[in-house]
């Protein structure tokens, strides 16, 4: 993927991000809020799973472009997903930005942040949403 096509894919996921919106029933959902005590990042996200299927995941909050995209990614990716399958593209997507070896296929768009550790200070905003989703679906596969 070159440059041009991830800038493309990053402005496109934060200035249109699917899902950014609470959950008019969100009694329904679990919840957590990631967030970033060193910058402007504090999401709210919100997470619909029956019988281990994915059904639903919106968020909101303020945050830079990458987070934002990177939550908009994540979503497209999760939606449908068990949550095996799901904890298994987190792995993947943790290993990319640490620089470790891992599967570029289930990733897509999320590819667009196989770099991003050139700038060791985004490494925390692209692993924000992630590492908060991750949290949650950790309840579910124990």
């Amino acid at each position: 993927m070159d440059s041009e096509t991830k800038r493309e894919i990053i402005m496109e996921n934060y200035l249109h991000p699917i899902n950014k919106e609470v959950p008019a029933d969100k009694d329904n959902y679990d919840y957590i809020n990631s967030n970033n005590e060193s910058c402007i990042d504090n999401l709210d996200i919100y997470l619909k799973v029956e019988d281990n299927i994915i059904k639903d995941i919106k968020f909101d909050g303020e945050a830079c472009a990458i987070s934002t995209s990177t939550t908009s990614i994540m979503i497209k990716l999760f939606l449908g997903k068990s949550v095996t399958d799901a904890l298994k593209i987190v792995e993947n997507y943790e290993n990319m930005i640490n620089e470790k070896e891992y599967d570029e296929e289930i990733l897509e768009e999320a590819n667009a942040y196989n770099e991003i550790y050139k700038q060791e200070n985004r490494k925390h905003c692209a692993l924000l949403p992630w590492n908060g989703i991750k949290k949650l679906l950790e309840k579910y596969n124990s």
